[in-house]
């Protein structure tokens, strides 16, 4: 394997993303392990930076991206980070982050080569946005994946409004507004992931990746080879559950889905109750609206879309308080805006989805 370089600068002494190519294979690994490969702006773009260069180097046949260490390939942005910027009022930060996050997450959707997310481990947050948008989404039976936003005061982005939206049935807008943590069988059922490959299997998968030939056809001899390394699972809650899933998160707004929850006696739906009500209410009925909303867009009009809503959000309390709660005090006793969602205005609802300022708005490729 050939080593090529690095972003700077690095965190301590190790490089925050290690560039590498073996064979066909443009490697890239996530290197922040001890912060479970949170992304932060200098990551952002040095994979943006490398995979243009990859993709007109006739060389590079396919890229893989991947996690350093045991127990993550990424659990998210840098969130501590961000909330260190808002409290400094840095909105030249707050801005560039999501906007250079989310042209990322829309290049990988577009990505002219095989791209190949392996998703061992933690995979949260902007984790998802790096590995979801790909062609090949390879989960194993140490994947933990969730969009786990409305706790810390925000909504799933990174396209979570076009990928949630798209999920079977009311799967996503469950996932969505709960942040429930779902294993392997459950990424493939919800179709977020395209293969299931054992662990201790996963040098031998990259080695065979490392061999392919392009040929007429990348993305058919990519697949073949994920094909052979894929093993079936075992069934994931999210099918036995998917039904009752449907009707209680099947309701035409927030409140009715409260109501779905409470008039329900089962276990499932009144351990989902007390979840919910853990949230941000504010965040609850933006996401709610987002992944509505997400169902008739383009990934690229989402991204838009979320855009605006990251630049509103970053500004409320509940995002600051979310995150003192959940990351830097870690009581885990967030003091929302509002007591609950009854107290949530729905014109302030829509204020977040307002068109930004002309020169502010997010511009990508529809």
């Amino acid at each position: 394997m050939s080593s090529e370089n690095a972003t700077s600068p690095p965190h301590g002494n190790e490089a925050s993303v290690v560039f590498s190519k073996d064979g066909a294979i443009g490697h890239i690994l996530l290197n922040r392990p001890k912060a479970l490969n949170a992304l932060d702006l200098p990551m952002v773009d040095a994979i943006t930076a490398k995979l243009r260069e990859w993709e007109n180097d006739e060389t590079v046949v396919a890229i893989v991206i991947e996690g350093a260490g045991e127990k993550a390939f990424c659990a998210g942005g840098d969130i501590r980070g961000l909330y260190d910027a808002r409290k400094r009022d840095d909105d030249a930060l707050l801005d560039a982050f999501y906007r250079r996050e989310y042209c990322l997450n829309n290049y990988i959707a577009k990505y002219p080569k095989p791209y190949i997310a392996l998703m061992n481990g933690i995979t949260m947050g902007g984790g998802v946005g790096v590995s979801v948008h790909g062609h090949f989404r390879v989960v194993t039976e140490r994947t933990l994946f969730a969009m786990p936003e409305t706790g810390i005061g925000f909504f799933p982005d990174v396209g979570g409004g076009y990928f949630l939206s798209r999920c079977p049935g009311q799967i996503g807008l469950y996932l969505g507004l709960t942040g429930a943590r779902i294993n392997a069988s459950d990424c493939l059922y919800a179709d977020l992931a395209t293969h299931n490959v054992n662990s201790e299997n996963i040098a031998a998968l990259k080695s065979d990746l490392s061999a392919i030939e392009g040929g007429n056809d990348p993305f058919a001899a990519v697949k073949k080879v994920l094909d052979d390394h894929h093993v079936k699972g075992e069934e994931g809650l999210l099918n036995t559950l998917r039904t009752e899933i449907d009707k209680l998160f099947g309701a035409d707004t927030v409140a009715d889905i409260f109501a779905a929850l409470d008039a329900s006696s089962t276990d499932f739906a009144k351990e989902t109750a007390k979840i919910l009500r853990s949230k941000s209410p504010i965040a609850v009925c933006v996401t709610f609206e987002q992944i509505r909303q997400g169902r008739g867009m383009t990934l690229a009009q989402d991204l838009a879309m979320e855009f605006r809503l990251s630049q509103r959000t970053v500004r409320m309390p509940d995002l600051f308080e979310g995150v003192r709660a959940v990351i830097v005090d870690k009581d885990h006793s967030p003091k929302w805006q509002h007591a609950d969602i009854g107290q949530v205005d729905p014109r302030d609802v829509a204020a977040y989805f307002d068109l930004l300022p002309e020169d502010k708005e997010l511009k990508l490729q529809f």
